[in-house]
């Protein structure tokens, strides 16, 4: 090796335990102009190429203290990561306890997660051919071949498939497999032979899109005259340069577009580039998502006192270009977005960038309208609802510097910003930024974090914030996740909240109405259609019925393989699982005792709107729930239906409780309020405060004032009540009383660790046998304890008990939950432990999940 080589440490895309450490490989020559931290490169692992993404650059040993690989292949010219993404990946891989390749991989685009390709083509030493000429397919078997070597092939089978491989100089091995089916131990033969070799190539999902366009190749003097000098036969031809030169501010077009035009074939143009009159040539199209709308340009609007003090406060940190992080309490209706806006506009003026993270796809369509009407194309938009391609050329508008905003959900929080100046999370209450799969992590720690990396300003609003960072506000600790609180307790436009009415629908059924309205909500309904103003519903639940039952025996119809009932669809008419996706046609008869008695109980968006069609002839209703929201764009067509008064009725599931302003919404319902309050989560309280809080919301926001009616078969729970009122300071006296007896955050952190396996015995052999090692290593630290005593530095273990949900997909689940509190490491002890285990659990075929600072304990 001479002196001066350079070695790459990179992570390699093998998620594995034992593979997640940096391995190193010498950078050839040609390569070290190119490859930096955050490169993905193609590299040798073992028999297989294998992506791999750059950790650092270090000089190489000298004298070397082992042989070392080189890089293959240098995937993209422009590193997909920056430094800083990459120091990040680290961060989240501790914080998160997984591995690093998985937290990289979540930064890139779809299109990039490349995988290894195998080609196959002819060995250099075995090229095929004839003494006078190469050989072509299909020749005849009379013509002679020969080998440079001294392996002959007589076989006719053999030659078919060398000279089809020869032809295209390298096959995919798939395509090589269907063009010759019958043929795999021929093909074997050729490759234990050394006649035929195999390679390995990093292909990416998606590229660039191109297409072919026309440009004028000549002046335009020449063009003029050469108009004139076309022949009668040609006549085809002279239009198409004619169009062209009429065109020519717009030049250069696409080659569908002039066809298209003038109904002209892509011979003719081919025809005139022949003669030197035009370009055609392959240009990259970038995919627009929002190609050809018109959204109207806002300017600033005047901001209240309340507004003004919030915008100075957080512009003075902007401009001190360190980072500060703000908790933005305001009201519904307060004008949390209008400051956004304005304090985007001075990151901008800075020549700085910005991230608005919305919580999900339901609220890009009028944030993003807010967004582009402001800053037109200096907006990129990145959310799931797109396809891959248009999420890859909005990643890349950013990566390119083409944009100074992004706005998305959860993971736009990666958008690659070189200069970012500003992270705004709208609705930072919403469990939705939370990651459930690996790597599980939070978009609200992930923005602080990168804050802390560029010296930016986070901004985290919500009309109620999440007790976590609520009381981390207050408190003004000193942990760095802590923001500041401002607080904005008034609506912009000064009109009042909504009132709020509690109906006991208990006493409903006393008075003997049995309908799934309270007779307030119905009058109240019945008043709006009058009067041509419109009603958003609230129901948590999709469907049309919550469960199918049988009134003779109790038989509920439930899932075969999770340990939950089935919903009823009524469109598809089948029962489905909204786990795993079984689904099975309605019983006629009970399968456990052959009653006709099957009876449909609970109450989803598509009975209520049933229900509404039935009370109230001729009303138009527009649904939003996951069934009706599957197809790209709906959310935007339906909500643009409703803002067109096309609708007198929103109504859906919780995707209708927030973020949406309708100036003729004067009512808002809330079905049955109880659904969250009853399931077991510590957090139920509280989502069910947040959701009432939010929908209730929705009205009255401009001119006409508002009214609501939340139906519930608990009135006296606190949450509603607090609810009802606005009180949100009242509600969290009394759910940190709660939170604090019973040692749960804020008061603590947790780690929810589930395990499982599709036999019973063998999970909770091994569930308990991790909570006993846990246990043991936390005593041995003297952390074990009782979170009830005094110590700052304390570990608690519950379980291992059954999942609430305690079998999905055929695999029963336990789960155990660590409590912490102070300055210990119980991450990396929890994940020590389960490492120690994966051995084992591997070869048991038993899956271990750590989930730190869950937000979902089902």
């Amino acid at each position: 090796m001479e002196k001066g080589n350079l070695v790459a440490k990179v992570i390699v895309d093998v998620p594995a335990k034992d593979t997640d450490r940096t391995f190193d490989y010498l950078i050839p020559d040609s390569m070290r102009p190119w490859i930096e931290p955050g490169s993905r490169v193609a590299v040798p692992f073992g028999k297989r190429t294998v992506q791999a993404f750059v950790i650092s650059v270090v000089p190489a040993d000298d004298p070397p203290k082992y042989r070392m690989r080189a890089i293959q292949e240098l995937l993209d010219l422009v590193p997909p990561l920056s430094a800083d993404l990459v120091e990040l990946g680290k961060w989240m891989s501790e914080r998160y306890a997984c591995n690093q390749i998985m937290a990289l991989q979540v930064m890139i685009p779809t299109a990039l997660k490349g995988k290894a390709e195998r080609y196959i083509s002819i060995a250099e030493q075995h090229e095929l051919t004839h003494p006078q000429r190469t050989i072509q397919p299909n020749q005849g078997d009379e013509l002679e071949w020969a080998l440079l070597t001294d392996d002959g092939m007589s076989d006719p089978t053999e030659r078919r498939i060398v000279s089809f491989i020869q032809e295209k100089e390298q096959v995919p091995l798939q395509q090589l497999s269907r063009r010759f089916p019958e043929e795999a131990e021929v093909i074997k033969s050729l490759l234990r032979r050394g006649v035929l070799q195999e390679s390995q190539v990093i292909k990416d999902k998606l590229g660039k899109k191109t297409m072919k366009s026309v440009d004028l190749a000549i002046g335009m003097d020449e063009a003029s005259t050469a108009l004139e000098q076309f022949s009668a036969k040609a006549q085809r031809q002279r239009e198409v340069l004619a169009f062209l030169l009429e065109r020519s501010e717009f030049l250069p077009l696409s080659l569908k577009e002039v066809m298209t035009s003038l109904s002209v074939s892509a011979t003719t143009v081919k025809a005139l580039e022949d003669k030197g009159y035009v370009l055609l040539e392959d240009v990259e199209v970038f995919r627009d998502p929002y190609r050809g709308r018109h959204f109207k340009p806002t300017e600033p609007l005047p901001l209240t006192a309340e507004q003004q003090s919030v915008y100075e406060r957080i512009i003075r940190q902007l401009d001190t270009r360190e980072q500060g992080a703000y908790l933005l309490h305001g009201v519904t209706g307060s004008g949390k977005t209008e400051i956004y806006l304005q304090t985007i506009q001075r990151c901008i003026e800075q020549n700085r960038q910005a991230i608005v993270l919305v919580p999900e796809i339901s609220l890009t369509p009028q944030m993003v309208e807010r967004f582009k009407g402001r800053f037109g194309d200096q907006v990129a938009v990145m959310h799931s609802r797109l396809s891959g391609g248009e999420r890859y050329d909005e990643w890349r508008k950013i990566r390119e510097g083409r944009v100074k905003v992004a706005i998305g959900a959860r993971s736009a929080v990666f958008a690659p910003f070189r200069e970012l100046g500003l992270i705004i999370m709208d609705e930072e209450h919403e469990t939705s930024y939370k990651q459930e799969e690996t790597p599980k992590y939070h978009a609200r720690d992930v923005a602080i974090r990168r804050a802390h990396q560029h010296g930016a300003v986070v901004i985290l609003g919500s009309a109620t914030p999440s007790l976590e960072s609520y009381y981390a506000a207050r408190s003004q600790s000193n942990d760095e996740f802590a923001p500041l609180l401002l607080e904005m307790p008034t609506r912009a436009l000064g009109n009042m909240l909504p009132e709020v009415h509690i109906m006991d629908m208990r006493e409903e059924l006393r008075a003997g109405n049995r309908s799934m309205f309270s007779r307030a909500l119905h009058n109240g309904i019945a008043e709006r259609l009058e009067r041509k103003e419109q009603t958003v519903l609230l129901l948590n639940r999709r469907g049309h019925s919550t469960f199918v039952m049988c009134r003779s025996c109790g038989y509920v119809a439930g899932c075969p393989h999770c340990d939950i009932s089935l919903t009823y669809h009524q469109r598809s008419n089948n029962l489905r699982c909204h786990y795993c996706g079984y689904s099975e046609p309605v019983p006629q008869t009970c399968p456990e005792c052959g009653s006709e008695h099957i009876r449909y109980f609970g109450t989803g968006t598509q009975r209520v709107e049933e229900e509404l069609a039935k009370l109230f002839p001729g009303i138009r209703v527009v649904r939003m729930d996951v069934d009706t929201t599957t197809e790209k764009n709906a959310h935007e067509k339906l909500l643009k239906q409703f803002r067109d008064k096309k609708a007198d009725v929103l109504l859906g599931t919780q995707m209708v409780a927030k973020g949406l302003d309708f100036p003729d919404v004067t009512l808002v319902g809330v079905i049955t309020a109880d659904s969250a309050l009853n399931l077991p989560d510590f957090r139920a309280a509280e989502k069910t405060f947040q959701l009432l809080t939010q929908v209730a919301g929705r009205a009255g926001r401009h001119q006409l004032p508002g009214e609501v009616f939340v139906q519930t078969y608990t009135p006296e729970h606190y949450s509603v009540i607090h609810a009802s009122r606005h009180d949100y300071a009242s509600f969290v006296r009394e759910e940190l009383k709660h939170r604090r007896n019973l040692h749960y955050p804020p008061y603590c952190r947790l780690i929810l660790v589930t395990f499982s396996h599709e036999q019973l015995p063998v999970l909770v052999r091994l569930a308990e046998n991790y909570s006993a090692t846990l246990q043991g290593r936390a005593r041995q630290r003297g952390w074990f304890g009782n979170m009830d005593r005094l110590t700052s530095d304390v570990l608690d273990i519950l379980g291992p008990v059954a999942s609430p949900i305690s079998r999905i997909k055929n695999r029963y689940r336990f789960q155990c939950m660590i409590k912490w509190r102070g300055n210990i490491d119980a991450i990396s002890l929890a994940q020590q432990v389960a490492d120690e285990m994966a051995e084992s659990a591997q070869a048991q075929k038993l899956l271990i999940s750590l989930d730190v600072d869950p937000q979902m304990l089902m």
